[in-house]
């Protein structure tokens, strides 16, 4: 019996910044002393949900047709030619067979209102509506085919199999779990990488995360190569605080796939987080640099201001402030551009002693995120060493406000105070 050969995609991937990494690097180079601020993280749709959703290319487990794929698609499979039911699908069936879906599931579907028992005509509409990405229909007509198989005790693993991707692509990962179970545990020589990682992805979706954890290790087993479960690994490690191995899972995904967007976002930010972390100078500027040539790789693909914002961010780690800044104004420039951009922006234009545009910037910011607190400390820094005296106490004043326990707020209002009422 065959089966079906789903092209496999990840959604778009949102954008992961590791904010604090730029403030503490931002805060290592001022010539004076300054405490540690408040870790600073932008928000991003990977962050609360950390099923990133890139744009891979052909891998030995997925097809890419075009950016706009779902998560899944389907190629037609034969199901098994009916000989039995009153209703006569010969034909329906050779037009799911020349691919022309349409025609296939507008006769099955006629077939299926004669013979409403047939659970053939149900079966030939739900995989043509399958390949219309019809997953609604799909879902409704593959259960209906599976409740008249099960009834005559002639259950179908290929039509059972069929219906648990229309529930995944439908986002119905609960419905769809079971079903997939069953796929993986069946008594075959050759076990199935295709459904063992939709299998982790039900596991996924659904918080079972140790068990999709297993699946995926499962198909990496089988296939080393499979960079989609190499990625999915890289988040559970990452949600784990294992970076390390979250950064040799995203290493190896990169190498399968060069395209994979999402995976070159994760890893980009993934080495400014360890930087970060790092109590080894040494380590820490080795990952900062490798975040830039993650960064590198990153802005070949995408060329949009979330993208070339991380690149930038992983530029300051590096203390590469004049290329930082070139490739900041730029996203600045874009109509999507966060605060965050402009935060990062005026960091570099800091470091590189350029006070007036580093001022600018972060004026910006600061109406556009009024209550960061670490727009504040960098303002007023700003401010202080163009000796804007009086504005370097505001912005110190805000950010003490915001952040009243702060000592670093408390001793700068108290440094520049004097010169301010001068």
């Amino acid at each position: 019996m065959s089966r079906f050969t789903p092209i496999v995609r990840l959604f778009a991937l949102g954008f992961v910044f590791v904010l604090f990494v730029a403030q503490t690097q931002a805060q290592s180079t001022r010539p004076r002393r300054v405490a540690r601020g408040t870790q600073k993280t932008t928000t991003d749709k990977s962050a609360s949900d950390p099923l990133l959703r890139p744009e891979p290319t052909t891998s030995p487990t997925a097809k890419k047709t075009s950016p706009n794929d779902p998560l899944l698609d389907v190629e037609p499979v034969k199901p098994v030619a009916n000989t039995v039911a009153p209703a006569d699908t010969k034909h329906a069936y050779l037009l799911l067979e020349q691919k022309q879906f349409a025609e296939a599931a507008k006769e099955a579907k006629s077939l299926a209102e004669l013979h409403p028992n047939d659970p053939e005509a149900w079966k030939i509409a739900g995989f043509a509506e399958l390949n219309l990405k019809q997953y609604a229909d799909a879902v409704k007509d593959l259960e209906k085919a599976t409740e008249l198989q099960r009834t005559s005790k002639q259950d179908d693993p290929n039509t059972e199999g069929a219906l648990a991707q229309a529930y995944l692509l439908s986002e119905r990962y609960q419905e769809a779990l079971p079903l997939l179970v069953a796929a993986t545990t069946r008594n075959t020589a050759q076990p199935d990488t295709l459904m063992i990682y939709y299998r982790g992805v039900a596991e996924y979706k659904t918080g079972k995360t140790a068990d999709a954890e297993k699946s995926f290790n499962s198909v990496v087993k089988l296939n080393p190569k499979d960079s989609l479960s190499l990625f999915y690994l890289a988040q559970i490690a990452l949600a784990k605080n294992d970076v390390d191995s979250a950064i040799a899972s995203l290493n190896c995904a990169t190498v399968n796939d060069p395209r994979m967007t999402g995976a070159w976002t994760l890893l980009t930010s993934s080495y400014l987080r360890r930087a970060a972390l790092s109590q080894d100078a040494t380590k820490a500027d080795a990952d900062y640099i490798n975040a830039v040539r993650a960064g590198e790789a990153l802005i070949k693909l995408r060329t949009d201001a979330e993208a070339i914002t991380l690149f930038g961010q992983a530029l300051i780690g590096s203390k590469q402030y004049a290329r930082a800044a070139a490739a900041l104004e730029k996203a600045s420039v874009a109509q999507d551009a966060a605060p965050v951009t402009f935060y990062l922006l005026g960091v570099a234009y800091s470091r590189a002693a350029n006070f007036p545009k580093a001022i600018a910037a972060l004026e910006t910011a600061a109406k556009k995120s009024p209550d960061d607190v670490n727009v504040y400390r960098e303002l007023g820094y700003a401010y202080e060493v163009s000796k804007q005296y009086a504005k370097a106490l505001a912005a110190y004043q805000k950010g003490a406000a915001l952040a009243p326990s702060d000592p670093d707020f408390k001793e700068s209002i108290e440094r520049v105070k004097p010169f301010a009422k001068a």
